[in-house]
């Protein structure tokens, strides 16, 4: 039977590490926790629940996860956020593929994510399914280099499992709209370093962009059934388009008047 190491990257989590790991400990050999430094319970709690804690200063986003992977003594391993909580059903579906000796099947396996805001599920708007590949063989795949949305890159056949896990990354709409705000800043920032054409920084794209991004989202992709939240979800996204032409444009100008 293949064994599973579960490995998480955690500061501060103590609001959801204790159901994230109750849940995924259930199909987990080994459980592998990098914390950053934390002040709360986090720790405390991840012992608790029979995880292995190691200390490791921040390395940025993709080699902070390479490092907790790198621990792990099992080949196959389950890379979690410490806000992802994996459903009964879920758990079910992964054990079945353990113990039915089919893991093998694909080097990596993409799991459907529901967001929540506070409590409640988003399931709309381009927001679900939101497949993640965290199940995977550290053998053939590992996290990418970027400032921000970090994702595992597997070498071989990559599945998507049926089942979901729930995303509790944010209490409420303001929590969603400061991430957003930070990530648009290390999106530019990104694109700065790695590259852009010269349209994406172009005021039509400014207008235009964000304007599309929200009819798509909201009526095309049906962001509407999730009424007055999906509303407020879909504004904030737009608006993190915007930002990120905005602040990108900002870089370059930036730049250009360095150089001259």
């Amino acid at each position: 039977m293949t064994e599973i190491s579960l490995v998480l990257v955690a500061m501060n989590e103590e609001r959801t590490i204790g159901a994230v790991l109750a849940a995924a400990s259930l199909i987990a050999d080994e459980i592998v926790l990098v914390d950053l430094g934390s002040t709360d319970l986090t720790i405390e709690i991840a012992k608790a629940n029979g995880a292995r804690v190691v200390h490791q200063d921040w390395l940025g986003y993709a080699a902070q996860k390479n490092f907790a992977l790198g621990l792990a003594v099992n080949d196959w391993v389950l890379s979690l956020d410490a806000d992802e909580v994996m459903t009964p059903e879920l758990v079910a579906e992964v054990e079945q593929l353990k113990n039915g000796g089919k893991l093998e099947m694909c080097h990596g396996y993409k799991i459907p994510r529901v967001l929540f805001i506070g409590d409640e599920a988003v399931r709309h708007g381009g927001f679900y399914p939101d497949a993640q590949l965290r199940l995977f063989r550290k053998s053939k795949g590992k996290f990418n280099q970027r400032a921000v949305h970090e994702r595992v890159f597997v070498d071989g056949p990559v599945g998507c499992l049926s089942q979901d896990m729930n995303h509790y990354s944010y209490k409420d709409v303001s929590g969603f709209s400061a991430a957003m705000e930070k990530y648009a800043r290390l999106s530019a920032k990104h694109f700065f370093e790695n590259g852009y054409k010269p349209w994406q920084i172009s005021i039509c794209n400014e207008l235009l962009h964000p304007i599309w991004t929200f009819v798509y989202r909201f009526v095309v992709r049906a962001g509407f059934l999730d009424g007055k939240l999906g509303l407020q979800l879909n504004l904030i996204y737009s608006d993190y388009v915007r930002k990120k032409i905005r602040y990108l444009r900002e870089l370059v100008k930036q730049n250009q008047q360095a150089v001259s």
